[in-house]
């Protein structure tokens, strides 16, 4: 073991953190590139654009909880989180390399249609991506003490992450979205592979201070889908939206949509309502977990909205352009633009707060209370977009107020969760806790995307945004901070 580790040194949360910065920065190229890419070189409808977007949420659903479930239970290569470090580090570079080259791959094997193997190109990114994200955050978890250390690892992570973020976004605003692939390709590979195999794990994980029995931690179906109970709504309403979308079903209304939002609802007032008094610590730590999980889902769905449909946002309320008007390759190159700075800006405030302003607050007010204030400026963040961001000025003066919410979603959450649960089940808890994020991400994709395409003033976009972080701040306010214990 390094000196570094035995002392829990900066330098070591710094190369603890790099991996997850490896994850993070394929997620930035692909959230700053890829409607872009779709849109403008390969000519794909914004709902088409939602499809791909949808496919890696799909593979997440299952990847992250099954690669957590096996992490926690193998030890390969001197580690139990270090194989599918290495391995998705490897393929999420490969599919960087792909993604601008759609055409020639579609070409080269017979393909006519370029969503295909968008698709598949897309899938195998993400699927890459969640192959190595849930143990980059698990292995933060493994190494570190709960409580003010672990805690220091994920802000230092979003610190990190944040910075090579901005980079990324400086590369495309600077240059142009294929530098910054290229540049990807070579950085994912190295900040994967390297780092990884300079942290020792520890072979065996000690259970912590809300630590649950065997029985109560199976990884059985049934278990499962008690432990993610608040998501239901949203698992029904993807699997119904995935059905319709393979078997070209549509629907004028939104039925299915107000039912499984009721559905989300129900089951999000039911674990709000459960009493902990009287209940043993494991049985604490999973409603603790379940409260989790609400108040997260509601930020993601929010967030994703943003990310996927802001460049039909700009082109519509900045540029002045609808969905069937001809845009000029330098407009459209115009937009990327405006669209990659304002990323550039969101992430540059996202990489400076964590450890800077979000953990001293943290370690004062507690960590549940200063994510609760991050999400409640978030939500006002949207509504001024809503009423004042029609130029590229004011966009970037509010992307700036929405990165305070986003430094602490990509930081705190972990640290919260991480407590409620079972040491030695990091890698499954880490997966279900993924599933707050991509099951509203699938939402995003098909259910909002259905609505934003058909609308007329694009505006409704961050009208979403504003109601669900609105929504989420509420929640996060009935979760409570978990003690650690230190006897």
């Amino acid at each position: 073991m390094l000196e570094i580790q035995k002392k829990l040194t900066n330098t070591f949360y710094a190369l603890l953190a790099l991996p997850a910065t490896a994850m993070g920065f394929a997620l930035s190229i692909q959230i700053s590139a890829l409607s872009w890419i779709l849109s403008s070189k390969y000519k794909l409808d914004i709902h088409d654009v939602g499809l791909v977007w949808a496919a890696g949420p799909i593979a997440g659903i299952l990847g992250q909880v099954i690669i957590g479930i096996i992490s926690d239970n193998v030890w390969f290569l001197n580690g139990r989180r270090r194989p599918f470090i290495l391995i998705g580090g490897f393929l999420a570079a490969m599919m960087l390399l792909a993604l601008p080259n759609i055409d020639v791959i579609s070409s080269s094997l017979g393909i006519d249609g370029i969503l295909g193997v968008a698709i598949a190109v897309a899938l195998t990114l993400d699927l890459a991506i969640n192959i190595s994200f849930n143990p980059t955050r698990s292995i933060i978890a493994d190494v570190t003490p709960e409580g003010v250390e672990r805690t220091k690892g994920y802000t230092w992570m979003q610190t990190i992450s944040g910075t090579f973020g901005v980079l990324a976004y400086v590369i495309g605003a600077v240059w142009n979205n294929y530098v910054l692939i290229y540049f990807g390709v070579f950085l994912v590979l190295v900040l994967s592979v390297i780092p990884t195999l300079f942290i020792e794990e520890p072979r065996n994980l000690a259970k912590g201070t809300n630590h649950q029995d065997k029985h109560e931690t199976k990884a059985s179906f049934g278990a499962i889908l008690s432990y993610i109970e608040p998501l239901w709504g949203f698992l029904i309403y993807s699997v119904y939206a995935i059905t319709m979308r393979v078997l070209n079903i549509h629907f004028d209304n939104y039925y299915a949509e107000i039912i499984c939002f009721v559905i989300t609802i129900v089951f999000i007032l039911k674990v709000l309502f459960q009493k902990s008094e009287g209940k043993s610590a494991a049985e604490k730590g999973l409603i603790g977990f379940k409260k989790v999980l609400a108040a997260h889902s509601f930020t993601w769905v929010g967030i994703q909205t943003m990310f996927v449909y802001m460049f039909a946002y700009v082109q519509y309320k900045v540029f002045g352009y609808d969905a069937n008007s001809v845009i000029p390759e330098d407009v459209s190159i115009q937009m990327g633009k405006v669209v990659t700075i304002s990323f550039l800006i969101f992430n540059a405030v996202a990489a400076v707060l964590p450890v800077l302003v979000l953990e001293p607050i943290a370690r004062k007010i507690g960590k549940v209370r200063t994510h609760f204030l991050s999400i409640a400026s978030m939500a006002v963040a949207y509504a001024a977009m809503l009423f004042f961001g029609f130029s590229p000025i004011v966009i970037y003066i509010i992307m700036a107020l929405l990165g305070i919410g986003w430094a602490s979603t990509i930081s705190l959450p972990f640290a919260i969760m991480s407590q409620q649960i079972d040491q030695t089940r990091m890698g499954l808890f880490m997966g279900l806790f993924n599933l707050s994020v991509v099951l509203p991400q699938l939402v995003a994709s098909f259910g909002i995307g259905q609505a934003v395409s058909a609308a007329q003033d694009k505006s409704l976009i961050f009208i979403i945004s504003a109601v669900t972080l609105s929504i989420s701040a509420i929640l996060w306010m009935l979760v409570k901070e978990e003690k650690v214990h230190t006897d």
